[in-house]
This record gives C-alpha cells, sequence and structure tokens, in this order.
C-alpha cells in the first residue's frame, strides 16, 4: 500500500459542506485534502434555496457578487389548496438585513465554490474513496482508494465527513443516526413552463381530502432561465419504487445516495426515472393555470427522512451537513444548515493546526452546532406533516428564522458574557450587519459586512460617542493588545474603531494605529445598542463572541481567549 504525505485536514465529500470546508480552511491557509467518491460533479438541480444567511457567509468569503450574478432572488410563495389561492407569502426581511432570498441549482453552487477552492490551491482530488480510517492522540490515519485503483494510506491532522446520508465517516466512527423516514415518495424533475406567472414566486398547490390529509401536492421553484422550475410532487402508483432501494447518485452534500445497506432511506434514486408525461399529469391536476412543460434537464425520484447523529464528531473526526442530519426539504434549511457547520468548525479546526487551541474548542462545535441540527430537524419535519399553520410565531419572526438570521449559540461554551440590555445582541447571536459608516476619505458609506469582507480571524469593534473617550477608555485598559497567551501575532484580531454619528471627524488621538469609522446614520448603535463605551468581538464565524464596557476590557479579552481553551504560552513580542 502506497503512503502519502501528510496534511492537516482530511475533507471527504465535494458537495456544497465539503467545498465549503474546504474553502474556510484553505482562506485560513490551513492545508487540506478534499476527495470525492463520485468520478464527476453531478448535473442536478437538488438543493436550490439560497439563505441570506448563507449569502453573508459567501459575502466574508468575497464569494456573493459571483452567486448573485447566477441565481435569482426568491420573492415569495403562491400557496393553492383545491384550487383556489389561499395565501401569497412575501419574502420581506428587515431594511439592514443586506441579502434577501435566492434560487440556484445545486450543480452552480458546487461550481462556484470549486472554482473558489481552485483559486486557493486545492482540487477536487475525484474518484477517491475513503475505505476506513483510524485516529491517535497525533492524527489520524486514512486508508483511500483512488481513482486508479490503488489504495493509499494518508496521514492526516483531522478528518471532516461531508459524505452525506451514507456517510462513511459517520458509521466508522460509530455515531447513532435516530430518526425515521416518510413513507411517502417524491418526483422531482428541472423543467419549462409556459404559464405566466409573477417573476420570483414558488408554488405550492395541494388538494386536501374531505378528512383533511393531503392527498396529493405540487411544489414548484423557479430557476434561473425563461419560465425554469424544480418541481416536486408525489410518485403516482405506477412509478412507485420496491421496499428495497438501490444505491442512489446522491444526497443534497453531492456524495451520498438512497439506501446502500444502512437502511436510510434518503435523496435521489438510481431506479426508474419519471418521464415529461408524468409531471405534465400533475401540473395539469394540481397547476394554478393551465400550462405545457417542456425541455426537462432531468428528474428522479427521491425519498425523505429525517435523522441526526448524537454527537457531531469525537476525537480527530467530525461530520457536518447529510452527514450528521436530514430531513424533508422545506424551506431549503439542509444545505444551508451545512454550510453553517463547516464554517463554524473550519475556524476553530484552523486555530487547533496552528497549536493556539486546545480539545475544548473543538468540542463547541459539537456544543453549538448540534442543538442547531436538533431544531432544524423538528421544524422541518413539523411543517412537513402539520404545514406552516403549526407555527405559533409571529410572522416576522418566522421569515428570519428561515433566514437562518436567528441561529444563536446563547448559553454554549464560548458564550459566557451577559452584558448589555435583554434586546440587544449578546455573545452567541449573529453579529448583525449595519450600514453607513463612513470614513474622512471615502465618498460613500459602507456596511459593516464591506469592512468585515475578507478578515479570517477575530475583529475586535470599540464603540464610543467620542474621539477622546473611546482612546482613553482603549489605551488605559490595554483593549489594542490581545493578551498573552492569545493568538500569534499575525493571527490576532483587527481591531476597528466605530464613533457614535455626533462625532466629528477626526483622528483617534491615541488610536492612530486604529482604523476608525463613524456611525453616520446610527445604524450602528441602533442594532448594536451599546451601553456607553463598548466593545463587541466579532468571531470568524460572523457570530459574536463578547461584548463588555471599555473600561473592563482587558478582563474581559482574558475571558474570551480562556473559553477557546488556548494553551499557556511564553509572551510573545
Amino acid at each position: 500500500m502506497a503512503r502519502t504525505r501528510t496534511t492537516d485536514v482530511l475533507v471527504v465529500g465535494a458537495g456544497p459542506v465539503g467545498l465549503s470546508a474546504a474553502a474556510e480552511l484553505r482562506r485560513r491557509r490551513v492545508r487540506c485534502r478534499l476527495i470525492d467518491r463520485l468520478a464527476a460533479p453531478l448535473p442536478y438541480a437538488k438543493a436550490v434555496g439560497i439563505q441570506p444567511r448563507t449569502l453573508e457567509i459567501w459575502d466574508r468569503m468575497g464569494l456573493a457578487r459571483a452567486a448573485l450574478e447566477a441565481a435569482i432572488d426568491m420573492r415569495g410563495q403562491l400557496v393553492y389548496v383545491n384550487g383556489r389561492e389561499r395565501v401569497r407569502i412575501e419574502l420581506t426581511l428587515p431594511p439592514e438585513v443586506p441579502y434577501g432570498f435566492a434560487a440556484l441549482p445545486q450543480y452552480e453552487t458546487e461550481r462556484l465554490l470549486e472554482e473558489y477552492v481552485i483559486g486557493l490551491g486545492t482540487t477536487i482530488e475525484r474518484g477517491t474513496e475513503l475505505l476506513s480510517f483510524t485516529q491517535d492522540e497525533d492524527g489520524v490515519t486514512a486508508v483511500l482508494r483512488t481513482a486508479a485503483g490503488a489504495e493509499e494510506e494518508a496521514r492526516v491532522g483531522y478528518l471532516i465527513g461531508c459524505d452525506g446520508a451514507h456517510s462513511t465517516v459517520r458509521k466508522q466512527l460509530g455515531l447513532t443516526f435516530e430518526g425515521g423516514a416518510f413513507p411517502e415518495e417524491y418526483m422531482l424533475a428541472d423543467v419549462e413552463a409556459d404559464w405566466d406567472l409573477p417573476y420570483g414566486y414558488g408554488v405550492r398547490s395541494s388538494h386536501v381530502a374531505d378528512d383533511g390529509s393531503t392527498d396529493d401536492l405540487l411544489v414548484c421553484i423557479p430557476l434561473p432561465g425563461t419560465g425554469r422550475y424544480r418541481m416536486s410532487m408525489l410518485v403516482p402508483p405506477g412509478l412507485s419504487t420496491a421496499a428495497t432501494v438501490p444505491d442512489g447518485t446522491g444526497s443534497s452534500d453531492g456524495t451520498g445516495g438512497t439506501a446502500r445497506g444502512d437502511g436510510v432511506a434518503h435523496g435521489l434514486e438510481a431506479g426508474r426515472a419519471p418521464e415529461l408525461p408524468h409531471i405534465q399529469a400533475v401540473v395539469d391536476r394540481l397547476g394554478p393555470m393551465p400550462a405545457t412543460l417542456s425541455r426537462m434537464r432531468w428528474s428522479s425520484v427521491f425519498r425523505i427522512s429525517h435523522r441526526i447523529v448524537d454527537r457531531y464528531g469525537e476525537g480527530r473526526v467530525f461530520v457536518a451537513g447529510d452527514a450528521a442530519h436530514i430531513h424533508p426539504p422545506t424551506g431549503a434549511q439542509g444545505m444551508n444548515t451545512g454550510i453553517q457547520d463547516a464554517g463554524n468548525l473550519a475556524w476553530k479546526l484552523a486555530l487547533a493546526c496552528r497549536g493556539e487551541a486546545g480539545p475544548d474548542l473543538l468540542a463547541s462545535y459539537d456544543a453549538e452546532r448540534r442543538p442547531v441540527g436538533e431544531e432544524v430537524v423538528g421544524r422541518t419535519v413539523r411543517h412537513a406533516t402539520q404545514g406552516t399553520d403549526a407555527d405559533p410565531d409571529d410572522p416576522r419572526t418566522v421569515m428570519l428564522r428561515e433566514a437562518q438570521l436567528l441561529v444563536s449559540y446563547r448559553g454554549g461554551p464560548l458564550a459566557r458574557s451577559t452584558y448589555g440590555q435583554a434586546r440587544a445582541p449578546r455573545p452567541g447571536d449573529r453579529a448583525p450587519d449595519c450600514a453607513g459608516l463612513t470614513t474622512a476619505v471615502a465618498a460613500y458609506p459602507l456596511r459593516l459586512l464591506d469592512i468585515l469582507r475578507g478578515r479570517t480571524e477575530h475583529v475586535l469593534l470599540l464603540y464610543a460617542a467620542e474621539p477622546a473617550q473611546l482612546a482613553a477608555a482603549a489605551v488605559a485598559s490595554g483593549v489594542v493588545r490581545w493578551p498573552d497567551g492569545g493568538p500569534q501575532a499575525e493571527h490576532r484580531p483587527q481591531t476597528l474603531a466605530v464613533l457614535a454619528r455626533e462625532a466629528p471627524r477626526t483622528g483617534l488621538d491615541g488610536l492612530a494605529a486604529v482604523p476608525g469609522y463613524h456611525d453616520a446614520a446610527g445604524e450602528f448603535a441602533r442594532l448594536y445598542d451599546p451601553d456607553g463605551p463598548t466593545g463587541f468581538v466579532v468571531r470568524p464565524d460572523g457570530h459574536l463572541g463578547a461584548r463588555f464596557p471599555l473600561a473592563v476590557a482587558a478582563a474581559a479579552l482574558r475571558d474570551y481567549v480562556a473559553s477557546l481553551s488556548m494553551p499557556a504560552a511564553s509572551p510573545r513580542a
């Protein structure tokens, strides 16, 4: 058996989640290999919904513009029951949210991410399969089968399983995957319809029987292109597959499939594919208006399960995306949740690979992300079985949650501080974007996302109403110095100053080396609700790590560093 060079991280599975993990690692200069058992990417529009939170993550990476040029905006959904329009849902968000909902075929998402990863120096090793692995205190030894059929032994520091619903990594790690499956089978098709529906609106049309059950269903999501939709519907009896499901062609992570001897029926099936007349018949019954379908690019039968692992990793091996959680596609939560899994894990692994964090920080991946996965699985199952009427929250909260803007790690191991008003963003919450930040040089206002774009480490934001007040409090507390024992000098957080809109456009005496911005529109103050001179630590994944009065900044930063389980280190310059 051939042996290969060592690397920091092996990512198994090159769907959207695996590509995201590799991208987040590589832009932090972590060495990684990315393998996928498939010889080529799949040309299917499976996961198509892009949530506003995902676009924020891509903005931080510098990928958002390319995605926006390839996607279309999702404006809402038209809901029909028994042939009558019941409601028109508008996908509106508060004006401070920088992005709306979008639709993009999964193969386009994978193309954009792959180009990004290649630009960072990593290519997908296609046709390469993980056969087995073992781990010890110092690393992981993985046995791979390459595209040429040869076996290879690779030594890596960490391993991430992004290999879909039938994850080899999950099985060999011994994680349980508790849950169940829906008895219904569905058809998926990528087609064009010549109806005249409002641009950017999806369609959900159902037939409800006398007993209140839904016995017929059509869901259409618009895609880029004239009249193009990804349609899903119940499978007619003539196309129903046998109980034993053949090996499939892919899950939303791009490498799984339907059951492969593990009893998990989830994803596309490799059996009989629906033909255009099958799809046309459902549109004839349930379509909101007459339409002729054409140009079917692909179709398949798929099944839905709802499962989640008992833990998101063990030791040096982790799972993310469909390898960790699968559920109904309601609300386009699956792929987007997996991308957030990857972002949460990657910055922690980057610190661990540099020797700047211990196992406690890596353990926070499970502590923070597994509750999110549980909530998403439970909510999507409720919506699939009971409909959106089962949601008791107000419409604004529902919309923000569907956009994944309410994901929070409050109460987690990295969110120790509770300083601030109850309505204010707390440690663990998403760091809100805001507009109207100006400088003396730029002739246009900036968003906070503009300032954070491209940064890979923690960012320290200092807020005060007066320049002198800010400088005095910051210098006196030593806030401009990251505590000894924290990240190495080149990886320490960028410190930025934000002044209230009443502040004059003058330099920051005592903080000349700190970039400064004015809250000219007062939006930072409104959204962050600072109580006097306040400091905020923004984590690499865009969540707040800490919030504190500048008067106690040094102690607050030491406490936050401790929460990252930084090892003891000699003083650094």
